[in-house]
């Protein structure tokens, strides 16, 4: 199958693998450079904490107790010309800016914040703390502080701005040229390994998933005649994971269809030969009938009374034959597609079998043939539909009639115990032979003799229907001395 790169698995997986890592890399890249420039304002902050008190002490910019206005103006002037990355603001006491080393056009603030200068002089161990830029409006930047012209008797501040402006230019040029090259190699380098470690992990994932899939597609295209190989081996060892679990289920799911579509071959075969077997089996009599009845019509002023009775003897005799097939026909269908329900009863097995025997009694002494009751099971109550069960005693009792010889004898043996009770029809004929004995039950198949017999063939598949829509069975077999023996068999009724 042609498979389009992007409506593929793999190329799905390898996308959102590659938009995940290219977010997780950004995220990271901001992240990482928002924690350095934290790191580095609380290394800057702690190393240079003490940089104002010593300003104070070097430049000797208290004098008895005063302020050195002179002093202060040639730091300014110093600190401006050999380290401009600083910036030395001269505070009051209530944070207005009284002198400074900065150049004076680029000054935006008239008053510092002295909330962050009275936190740090609290407490000189937490980093960092950021206060205002004086040259902005709004950035705030580490800094250092000092009481001036002492910690006992404050008349201002001393407030170095320790990442001043030249120092924020330095830094912004450094980024743009090495460090951002540096971090965007480095960026690169990882998403691309990670890319292709991910690649190489959903190949060996998705391989089993395009293998199954191109078994699957095998398995459509052909005639599901045959099931797939297993190639899962065992299933309790080979089933590691849900793919594995997937291809175990699909390997059982195309067995089954395999076995259902034989199965469906099988049955359309019984079909065509269920037709033709209906249509030569409605056309013998229907043809009988019609032969009868137009030599009646050409013949009948030839033919004597009897004759013609005798002809209307026989036609009538067809037809009922062909009524009884297609009500066979229809019964046969009936149970087929399960239209016929069964209603499950407890009833008395022995008695139903002695008022079905008194039933055939006629039949069987008009041919001379004993038919006896006998047993007696340990439980008399059975579980089935009663009108089912009579249904199939009459046609086993009536085959039964029909294939003993003269003199002979019929016995329903009736046994059983907790679990089931039996009826066993056993004649003394020459019994089935034994390649007919697995096929009694089919429609249409009469064995050795059947034509014979006049049978159509259906009433045997219909006493084995019967027996299983009510929850029992059937089973023929030969006695050992001679005959046919045909048992039914009904779950125990429950008192």
């Amino acid at each position: 199958m042609t498979r389009f790169p992007l409506k593929t698995l793999y190329a799905r997986l390898a996308l959102g693998l590659f938009l995940l890592l290219m977010t997780v890399g950004i995220s990271y890249a901001f992240l990482s450079g928002y924690t350095l420039r934290e790191y580095q304002a609380s290394l800057n902050q702690e190393l240079n904490r003490d940089l104002a008190r010593n300003l104070v002490a070097d430049r000797n910019l208290v004098d008895e107790g005063r302020l050195n206005e002179a002093a202060l103006q040639e730091l300014f002037s110093l600190y401006m010309t050999i380290n401009p990355s600083i910036e030395i603001y001269l505070l009051d006491r209530a944070g207005q800016i009284l002198a400074y080393s900065a150049d004076p056009a680029r000054i935006k603030r008239k008053r510092v914040s002295l909330e962050p200068i009275r936190a740090l002089l609290a407490n000189q161990e937490e980093y960092p703390v950021l206060g205002d830029d004086p040259r902005s409006h709004d950035r705030r930047k580490v800094f250092s502080v000092t009481p001036v012209p002492s910690a006992d008797a404050p008349e201002g501040y001393l407030y170095v701005v320790l990442r001043g402006e030249e120092y924020d230019m330095a830094e912004t040029m450094a980024r743009s040229d090495q460090f951002i090259a540096m971090g965007a190699w480095a960026l690169a380098i990882s998403l691309v390994l990670g890319l292709l470690a991910g690649l190489a992990v959903f190949r060996l994932l998705t391989r089993r998933l395009v293998q199954l899939t191109d078994r699957v597609e095998a398995f459509a295209g052909s005639d599901m005649r045959d099931a797939p190989e297993t190639s899962s081996g065992n299933p309790a060892v080979a089933t590691r994971d849900e793919i594995d679990h997937l291809a175990l289920r699909f390997e059982q799911m195309a067995a089954r269809i395999a076995t259902q579509m034989e199965q469906l071959r099988d049955k359309d075969t019984q079909r065509r030969q269920l037709v033709a077997r209906v249509s030569h089996d409605l056309r013998t009599p229907l043809a009988s009938v019609q032969g009868y009845i137009e030599a009646l019509g050409l013949k009948h002023d030839r033919l004597s009374a009897d004759e013609r009775q005798a002809w209307l003897d026989i036609a009538l005799k067809e037809s009922h034959r062909l009524g009884r097939l297609v009500d066979e026909l229809f019964e046969l269908a009936a149970l087929d597609a399960r239209e016929t329900t069964p209603n499950p009863e407890p009833f008395v097995l022995a008695e139903l079998v002695h008022d079905v025997a008194q039933k055939h009694g006629p039949a069987a002494a008009s041919k001379q043939v004993r038919l006896d009751v006998d047993g007696q099971p340990p439980i008399a109550m059975a579980l089935g539909d009663l009108a089912m069960t009579e249904r199939v005693l009459d046609n086993l009792i009536g085959n039964a009639i029909v294939f003993s010889p003269e003199g002979g004898r019929i016995t329903l043996g009736l046994a059983g115990d907790e679990h089931g009770l039996e009826v066993a029809v056993q004649d003394q004929g020459r019994g089935i032979p034994e390649p007919d004995l697995p096929h009694v039950f089919e429609p249409f198949y009469r064995g050795s003799g059947g034509e014979a017999s006049g049978h159509s063939g259906l009433g045997l598949a219909i006493a084995e229907r019967l027996m299983t829509l009510q929850g029992g069975s059937v089973q023929a077999a030969n006695n050992p001395p001679g005959g046919a023996r045909f048992t039914l068999r009904l779950p125990a009724a429950k008192v």
